[in-house]
């Protein structure tokens, strides 16, 4: 297992319209140590959730309603009423086709788990998120946090991570 951390004093914000996955993923939460735990099953009942309580990491199933998963994580990192565009948001999902986790890593989620999920694989990626922050990026057509996981591995001439011209 990863670094331990202590989970007794963070915030979760859980939205997924199944119960069953819900109570789950709840157990499991609170097995580690988890004390403040929100339930939503829908995106409108998180958005009302967000602003009226501070939470530290959202977990979120890609199908939600009456937003998807994509559109919640839209709206947190770019609406003008989201409450923290820099929350951490953990993508859990039966979706975990190399598309479906590109299009969620675009759309600026923190951490990507598919389900069935195992409690270490879980506990890895909370891990992950509280215990090695990644900075965030602005750009034009992407706000989230940093895309790259691995070091630099060794280049940096003229050319990095540019198009050279035709």
């Amino acid at each position: 297992m990863p670094a331990e951390i202590d989970l007794g004093n963070v915030r979760f914000l859980l939205v997924d319209p199944s119960p069953i996955s819900m109570e789950l993923t709840w157990d499991v939460l609170m097995m580690m140590g988890a004390r403040a735990v929100r339930k939503c099953q829908n995106t409108d009942r998180a958005i009302e959730a967000l602003r009226s309580t501070p939470c530290d990491i959202v977990i979120a199933e890609w199908n939600t309603t009456p937003m998807n998963g994509l559109q919640f994580i839209d709206y947190i990192r770019t609406s003008p009423q989201s409450p923290n565009r820099l929350l951490p948001i953990l993508l859990m999902t039966a979706r975990s086709e190399q598309e479906y986790v590109l299009q969620a890593r675009d759309r600026g989620i923190t951490e990507f788990l598919a389900k069935p999920f195992n409690v270490e694989g879980f506990y890895k990626r909370l891990v992950s998120i509280i215990a090695f922050p990644r900075p965030f990026i602005d750009a034009d057509t992407y706000f989230g946090p940093d895309r790259r996981r691995r070091a630099d591995q060794g280049y940096s001439g003229p050319e990095r991570r540019v198009i050279a011209a035709q």
